[in-house]
């Protein structure tokens, strides 16, 4: 009899993952440094910062990435859609933009009225590529009125979200790119300058056949200071470098003697020594100084033109 014995040989296979190279990015951004700014004339102010962009591709798959800066307001806030630095409780108003004509403004998906993000597409034919792009800063203009000192908005944290996804032939909006977020720090900073912008108003004493009588007029200096800066507003003697009282205009040898004074009565005069200068407090916004001017009666020189040019100094 013949016995069959049959049995069976298990086959087994430990199959172990390994790692997905794919593709990935890394992120950098510099501070956007404005520095010390005058902003007494109103004007904006203008700086830039670089965004840089690396990615690498280990399989060198022929894929494009769409990568969505996505900037948020900072530390600062917004304010309608613009972006606030801080010092204390003072607000200097800016904003991030796409263009160097600062017409587009760079924002974020989660903060569309910042403004959209814009994106970057990298096609990585080869392991590694970069790519860097250029934030556009403005501090708006008419902000005369900003107290002095550093305004500050930091954008670490979830303030910024840089996301990437890889594609082949349709880039997906950036409002479905929310892959591999990477946070990217950086900071916004300004210091606003002490500041002082002067102009003067002429004194006319207008024509006159003679001096027998006193005889007034009045001119201005015009400042704008920034808020809370205290300064002060000295005249110096003149041509002739006589005290504030006695100045003299002249013609041709002959001379009209004057005074400036800071007061409608005047009786306190404005020169440039202790007690005979003026002072005063930055707003941010225009200040007029009258100076009173007289000419007290006196002999009469030869008939012409009569003057001098006195010379302000504002100190702060």
């Amino acid at each position: 009899m013949k016995v069959l014995t049959r049995t069976a040989l298990a086959i087994a296979a430990v199959l172990s993952a390994s790692p997905a190279l794919a593709q990935s990015c890394t992120f950098s951004m510099s501070d956007m440094n404005f520095g010390f700014v005058n902003l007494a004339s109103g004007s904006a102010v203008d700086t830039t910062a670089t965004l840089s962009v690396t990615c690498s591709n280990p399989l060198s798959l022929a894929l494009s990435i769409r990568i969505c800066p996505n900037i948020n307001a900072g530390s600062g806030g917004q304010s309608g859609g613009i972006r606030r630095m801080l010092q204390g409780s003072n607000i200097l108003n800016y904003q991030l933009y796409q263009n160097a004509a600062r017409t587009t403004s760079w924002g974020s998906v989660t903060q569309p009225a910042l403004g959209s993000p814009p994106p970057i597409d990298m096609a990585l034919p080869l392991l590694i590529n970069t790519t860097s792009r250029t934030v556009y800063g403005r501090i708006n203009a008419g902000q005369a009125s900003a107290a002095r000192g550093l305004y500050l908005s930091s954008f670490a944290g979830a303030e910024t979200s840089f996301t990437y996804t890889s594609f082949t032939l349709l880039a997906p909006s950036c409002s479905s790119v929310t892959q591999n977020p990477t946070q990217v720090p950086f900071n916004v900073s300004a210091a606003v300058a002490p500041t002082c912008i002067i102009s003067a108003q002429n004194i006319d004493f207008g024509s006159h056949g003679v001096l027998n009588t006193a005889v007034n007029a009045t001119g201005a200096i015009n400042l704008t200071c920034t808020t809370n800066l205290n300064y002060s507003v000295a005249l110096n003697g003149g041509l002739s470098n006589s005290p504030p009282a006695t100045r003299q205009m002249v013609q041709a040898g002959a001379s009209i003697t004057y005074g400036l004074y800071r007061d409608v009565n005047r009786t306190n005069v404005w020169g440039s020594a202790a007690g005979e200068i003026a002072t005063g407090t930055g707003t941010g916004s225009l200040q007029t100084l009258t100076v009173y001017g007289r000419v007290p009666a006196q002999n009469t020189p030869a008939p012409g033109n009569y003057s001098d040019t006195v010379v302000v100094t504002v100190n702060y």
